[in-house]
């Protein structure tokens, strides 16, 4: 598909989610969370596995393909997909947000209802208290927060940064699943992109709602505060602004056509 024809498909596809009911936003947000969370550990099961990161960052994006192929409500994604509907006039502020909100408590509830499960799974139902897997969720989770922490408010811009850079190819993702009608077309399209953010270990706030917590529910000395003002706050706001103003405001300004004044003018000027 041309680029127009993307972003129209996309403002077609965000205007729908905008008008979903409220209950539907928020099972399928729960279902996103809990898929990014499988998807997740699947990473950090391979890094632990073979020593290499690069590896887990390379299949972490199953569970992107899952979420997108299902249609499911990623908020992360929305960030991006619902502007460039608003921006089209097919949807209202008000929609808008209220899909942003509800997305977004789904993503949670499904994030940390996974960890709960995993993290029975991985203590043994609290008889095991250390091994690679609970090493390495715990450590992620400490570099998420308390390292930001020690560095101050340098530690928040670069938190902020990193939280920018990582939804921008997300957002970018969501957006190259719509350049192909098939499966595999889409697949391999939005694998890149994905793989690129996790790879380099930037902030996702859907991924952060699931890794935080469960490190928390292992033993990482985090504290609700640490999880929520040096990363989720900050983290979900650098997402909006990334996927609002990098991918969707950009790519409807590059895409969008000739207003009638500017092919008035262009007529005009001809003559």
């Amino acid at each position: 598909m041309r680029p127009n024809e993307v972003v129209d498909s996309i403002a077609d596809a965000g205007a729908k989610k905008a008008k979903l009911p409220a209950s539907k936003i928020l099972v399928k947000g729960a279902l996103s969370g809990a898929f990014l969370g499988y998807a997740t550990t699947l990473a950090f099961t391979a890094s632990t596995q073979t020593g290499y990161d690069i590896i887990g960052a390379a299949i972490f994006p199953a569970g992107f393909v899952l979420i997108l192929l299902l249609n499911l409500e990623l908020v992360t994604g929305s960030f991006a997909m619902l502007p460039i509907a608003k921006l089209r006039g097919k949807t209202t502020i008000p929609l808008v947000l209220r899909n942003f909100s509800w997305a977004f408590l789904g993503n949670l509830i499904g994030s940390v209802f996974y960890a709960l499960l995993f993290s029975i799974y991985i203590t043994k139902f609290g008889h095991v208290s250390d091994s690679l897997l609970i090493q390495k969720i715990i450590s992620v989770a400490e570099s998420k927060t308390l390292d930001y922490q020690g560095y101050g408010s340098d530690g928040m811009i670069v938190l902020f940064v990193k939280a920018l850079l990582c939804n921008w190819m997300v957002t970018l993702g969501a957006v190259m699943a719509f350049t192909s009608k098939a499966t595999i077309g889409k697949i391999v399209a939005m694998w890149l992109p994905v793989f690129i953010f996790f790879a380099q270990g930037f902030e996702h706030a859907v991924v952060n709602m699931f890794v935080i917590p469960a490190a928390m529910m292992v033993g990482a000395d985090i504290s609700f505060g640490d999880w929520w003002l040096w990363n989720q706050i900050p983290v979900t706001i650098g997402n909006f602004l990334s996927g609002f103003l990098f991918t969707g405001l950009a790519l409807h300004y590059v895409t969008k056509e000739k207003s009638v004044l500017e092919h008035f003018e262009i007529k005009k000027k001809a003559s």
